[in-house]
């Protein structure tokens, strides 16, 4: 079975370096990219065509909210989970309107994670 890809985007390595360690424990999805900003995110999603985006909405050049804009524009059934702090309320709603599936907020947990993962992807 070919597994799922993951693009994980997030400007804070350690962010992504979690990331990667949940999505390994998983058998049916990789890591496929990683980016650290909206616009790297659009590019590596056009050419990667991932199952799945793990989206921090708060980075440098473009944010979440525009790369979500960007991506769903690109793919409408794009599978896009953002990753936000406390206190992100509004942004989070912004996005889940822009067209992200779900939210995860920070500090995470491994299993909340798995439970989205499997949710979109299974």
């Amino acid at each position: 079975m070919k597994k799922k890809g993951v693009l994980i985007v997030d400007d804070a390595t350690f962010v992504r370096n979690k990331l990667k360690k949940i999505v390994a424990k998983l058998d049916f999805v990789e890591v496929v990219g990683e980016a650290t900003n909206g616009e790297e995110a659009l590019k590596l999603y056009i050419d990667l065509k991932p199952e799945l985006v793990i989206m921090d909405l708060v980075m440098p050049n473009r944010d979440g909210i525009q790369a979500i804009e960007d991506i769903v524009g690109f793919d409408k059934k794009a599978n896009i989970v953002v990753v936000s702090a406390m206190g992100q309320e509004s942004s989070i709603a912004e996005a889940i309107e822009k067209g992200a599936k779900e939210y995860i907020k920070k500090p995470f947990k491994d299993d909340e994670v798995f439970a989205i993962i499997d949710r979109l992807l299974k």
